[in-house]
């Protein structure tokens, strides 16, 4: 099984998970060239994706959607609140019927050999979901946009090999930075993103010794630095509430405009 993440970021997200049979992406908010060229650093095409299943609507997990499904006929999954808000902005006007599927969060659905589960988040969406995928034993997952979490979130983040979940923003840079008051509201609010600190408390409930990776995701151009975001969730894991340290665990940040280091198990 595989986890990769093509870009992550505020301006746009699109990650690769599969098996040796199964291909999908998580979201496509990032241009279909980009995409491509993406795929093919992992020896794939963009012909060899099976499904795009997408996390809400908003432009930076949709933006190449519509491109990448109409070019190389790819089925699109989505909750129904998604669909519905975007065939009200347009975005799949274009994609024909037969591509696109509803799902239901917390019901679980095939593609090929890999099982994936929706989970419903807190998020300014219509009905946004994170992803639980699972071969077999093997069990990833991809959790952002989140405005806080719950005792729900964490039993889906239960037992994984290996997560990639957002980071999103240093709240001291967020409240000095140049975001205007609402705007900064609503980042840090219950529907908005999760911090660093935050980010590094969740990942003290779901954190156990066949954990193989961690990937912190979407973080803010505007309020966080790699360095911070790694820094900060390593202390929180190292200070919190768990019998491990910060250096037990594999942690990286996804890059914003490239290909990440991905894990494969």
């Amino acid at each position: 099984m595989r986890l990769v993440s093509i870009a992550s970021g505020s301006s746009g997200n699109a990650v690769y998970v599969g098996s040796e049979q199964t291909h999908i992406l998580v979201d496509a908010g990032i241009s279909n060239r980009r995409i491509e060229q993406g795929l093919n650093t992992l020896d794939l095409k963009a012909d060899d994706i099976q499904a795009l299943v997408l996390t809400h609507e908003h432009s930076d997990h949709v933006k190449g959607l519509d491109v990448l499904v109409r070019k190389h006929h790819i089925p699109v999954y989505a909750t129904g609140g998604t669909m519905k808000a975007l065939r009200r902005n347009g975005t799949i006007s274009a994609i024909p019927d037969e591509l696109l599927h509803v799902i239901r969060g917390e019901e679980s659905f095939r593609v090929g050999d890999l099982t994936l589960l929706p989970f419903h988040i807190d998020h300014d969406a219509a009905e946004p979901v994170a992803y639980r995928i699972e071969n077999g034993k093997k069990a990833v997952a991809v959790a952002t946009d989140m405005g806080h979490y719950t005792d729900s979130i964490v039993r889906c983040l239960k037992y994984l090999d290996a997560v990639l979940l957002e980071s999103n923003h240093d709240v001291r840079m967020l409240e000095t930075g140049p975001y205007p008051y609402p705007l900064k509201r609503r980042i840090l609010s219950d529907f908005g993103h999760l911090s660093n600190e935050n980010a590094g408390r969740l990942l003290n409930e779901i954190l156990h010794d066949g954990l193989k990776k961690i990937i912190l995701g979407h973080l803010s151009k505007e309020n966080n630095l790699p360095e911070l975001a790694f820094e900060t969730v390593k202390c929180e894991i190292t200070l919190g509430n768990c019998p491990y340290r910060g250096d037990d665990f594999r942690i990286e940040v996804a890059k914003r405009d490239c290909v990440s280091a991905g894990i494969e198990f």
